[in-house]
């Protein structure tokens, strides 16, 4: 027996055997659920409203009875037993338009390193490049064979010798020759990385080498980003982004490489990726009217087991110790290969990763930020779904993955939730009054709290004397702002009335716990690195922040809870999206390009949780800002201005 499952606001309806999984219809619809933890049951954030029909529900402590009594359930503790209608709510909307409006960090300075850079230190060489060749038509006389007449033509006209074929042109080749008199365009690749020669890729008829664009990418675990290039002008064309289908499976590596182990599971990952893909470069392709057949290569930049899930390549082996993943640089392949919608002559350049979670997107990013060739100590931070950091210099480069978890992605945070409309971004609060001021993205009515609204809030607490620096919410300050729920104390930030969804939206002991958890990884990570190489925080002379969260963190507030170290604010610099921007680079010049690969072996990778003294400095750290205040001597001042504030 079959049942219909209709979700709204989608209105889209999927027939499910009777008793199937309710997050598993809504995979099977292609309806996005949250589902952090990846259908375990733990998280408590895949809820959806059901409004007709007949559910077998599971009631956990992740529903309290409001919940219950206004239709939520968990879907992946919920099974179909009728035609059931159940609504997505709010907080679980994906909406694009978030990731691409622009948001300018006016406080940090600029990248170091863009395209007007690239030309000016004269490396503008793409590694894949067009020709234009003028072809002696055969005659009786001289009737050799079309291939070895443009070998030599492409040998007397630009000087290119023992050039290779790519199998798949030749097909086409007598065709295409005859079809403008023997004036063709052939793509070459000069990248070197597979072949000891020029690789001829495609041919053209006429004169196309002013029609020569590139895709680069960025694979990231929550978003994916392309970049549209002309390769001819070295300009970027326009670019987009959307949510990574494989969202629906899981919100993090982990449960993403759990799930690519069940049966079907690593072709559904690999699936979802491409089709994201596929439908970002169609929107740009079609925007700029440019033709799929004009794209001669993609350079692609994604951490390690993002890497790993795109091109089909078990990631399991990245989790299990000693946490070694298949493959660290991956050779040429064909887009068309890995279900992308490119003629056979696009290859894909990918990014080396260092270590299982030390990725080509972290690498990509120290090419962009240029700290491998700079002399000053640098500190490079990429706060994203995972959090990696990078020390050094000219001379050497340390690297680590921080454990941080997703609660700067809303993951375990009761009213967390990502950057979407209505997601509550910044946060002040009177210290006279305790009331709060918020600003949601798109001021829009209240549904969340996303990454950087609860770094800010959590600063906002502390600063205003509601917060003590253990974590714990003040029992004896006079605001009904301050009350006990089911875990500890909690701070209500929105009254029901004022919100989305109708319920009160709070910040709890738990959530601060977590985000204690988080922000301690991090500056545990950085300390480590430090002592590792017998240095301090005042031997930094940069700090680099990388990644799409990093764009909106409000420095201060990251400081004040001990997320950042506390250095002068001149040093603090951001280059956004570190690992679109090195693919991009690498796109345009085939000298980055060979860079690339020294650049990953010159990286050292530390396994904090093998490295002496990390737990300790971990431990140090569950503290607001760190139980070291001489780390913090601004902070201090700061919170000495408040009276209620113990320091």
């Amino acid at each position: 027996m079959t049942r219909k499952v209709t979700f709204y606001p989608y209105e889209v309806t999927v027939e499910v055997p009777d008793g199937e999984n309710l997050l598993r219809a809504a995979l099977e619809a292609g309806v996005h659920v949250n589902a952090t933890c990846g259908g375990e049951g733990v998280c408590g954030k895949c809820r959806i409203i059901l409004e007709s029909g007949e559910l077998d529900s599971r009631q956990t402590d992740l529903l309290d009875a409001q919940d219950w009594d206004s239709g939520y359930r968990l879907a992946c503790q919920s099974r179909v037993e009728s035609d059931v209608s159940v609504r997505i709510p709010q907080e679980s909307l994906l909406d694009r338009r978030i990731l691409t409006r622009h948001r300018p960090r006016v406080t940090l300075r600029s990248s170091p390193i863009d395209l007007d850079a690239v030309k000016a230190a004269g490396l503008y060489h793409p590694a894949f490049e067009k020709r234009f060749v003028r072809i002696p038509p055969p005659t009786p006389s001289n009737n050799i064979c079309d291939l070895s007449r443009l070998e030599d033509a492409l040998t007397h006209q630009h000087d290119l010798h023992n050039i290779t074929l790519d199998f798949h042109l030749l097909p086409k080749l007598g065709r295409v020759l005859r079809m403008n008199d023997f004036q063709i365009t052939t793509t070459l690749d000069f990248s070197r990385r597979r072949y000891r020669f020029p690789h001829l890729l495609n041919v053209e008829p006429g004169d196309t080498t002013r029609r020569h664009f590139a895709f680069a990418m960025d694979i990231g675990t929550t978003t994916v980003w392309v970049k549209l290039i002309d390769m001819a002008r070295g300009e970027i064309v326009g670019r987009d982004a959307d949510y990574n289908g494989q969202i629906k499976y899981g919100d993090d590596v982990i449960t993403r490489i759990i799930y690519s182990e069940k049966e079907g599971g690593l072709e559904a990952l690999q699936k979802a990726v491409a089709a994201t893909i596929n439908r970002l470069m169609k929107r740009v392709l079609s925007q700029y009217r440019i033709s799929v057949d004009e794209i001669s290569h993609i350079t692609l930049a994604a951490n390690t087991t993002m890497t790993h899930l795109f091109y089909g390549i078990d990631p399991r082996y990245i989790r299990l110790s000693p946490y070694t993943p298949t493959a660290c640089s991956i050779p040429l392949a064909r887009a068309r290969d890995l279900g992308l919608e490119m003629p056979p002559h696009v290859f894909i350049n990918c990014v080396s990763s260092v270590a299982s979670y030390v990725g080509g997107d972290i690498v990509a990013g120290v090419l962009a930020s240029g700290i491998y060739k700079d002399p000053r100590l640098t500190l490079f931070v990429d706060i994203g779904t995972n959090a990696e950091i990078v020390l050094g210099n000219e001379d050497w480069l340390a690297c680590a993955a921080c454990s941080a978890g997703p609660a700067f992605e809303g993951g375990g945070i009761r009213f967390g939730m990502r950057a979407v409309e209505g997601a509550i971004e910044d946060v002040r609060i009177n210290p006279h009054t305790h009331e709060p001021m918020i600003i949601t993205i798109e001021m829009s009515r209240p549904r969340g709290i996303c990454g950087s609204g609860l770094i800010n809030l959590l600063a906002a607490l502390l600063e205003s004397g509601l917060l003590q620096p253990n974590g714990r919410l003040r029992d004896d300050v006079e605001t009904p702002r301050i009350r006990t729920g089911e875990n500890g104390r909690e701070y209500v930030l929105v009254h029901a009335r004022d919100t989305d969804m109708g319920q009160d939206i709070v910040l709890n002991e738990a959530d601060i716990d977590n985000l204690m958890r988080a922000k301690a990884a991090m500056f545990a990570g950085y300390v480590t690195l430090l002592d590792n190489v017998g240095l301090t925080f005042q031997d930094i002379e940069q700090v680099i922040l990388a990644g799409g969260f990093g764009s909106t963190i409000n420095i201060e507030n990251a400081i004040v809870i001990g997320l950042l170290p506390d250095l002068e604010r001149s040093r603090f610099q951001f280059v956004g999206n570190g690992s679109l921007q090195g693919a991009t680079l690498l796109a345009l010049s085939r000298e980055l390009l060979a860079e690339e690969r020294r650049v990953a072996t010159m990286m050292t990778n530390l396994d904090l949780s093998e490295v002496p003294g990390y737990m300790n400095n971990y431990v140090a750290a569950l503290f607001l800002p760190h139980t070291q205040m001489e780390y913090f001597p601004t902070v201090v001042e700061r919170l000495r201005g408040n009276r209620n504030h113990a320091v």
